[in-house]
């Protein structure tokens, strides 16, 4: 299996959001990885994100 084609900084930001090391991210199969990145959004979109103020006014 070869690693994933991301980049360094994707690679980084993913390990730290999934707390995953980068060596096992990078060897993940692809369809674990986007079953933990819908479960990721699903959990954030669950979650109330603070009101940002209207700015249009």
């Amino acid at each position: 299996m070869k690693p994933l084609q991301i980049s360094p900084e994707t690679a980084i930001k993913l390990a730290a959001e999934l707390k995953v090391p980068i060596e096992h991210l990078m060897h993940m199969p692809q369809h674990i990885l986007l079953q933990k990145l819908a479960d990721l959004a699903k959990k954030e979109s669950a979650t109330p994100s603070p009101e940002k103020p209207d700015s249009s006014s």
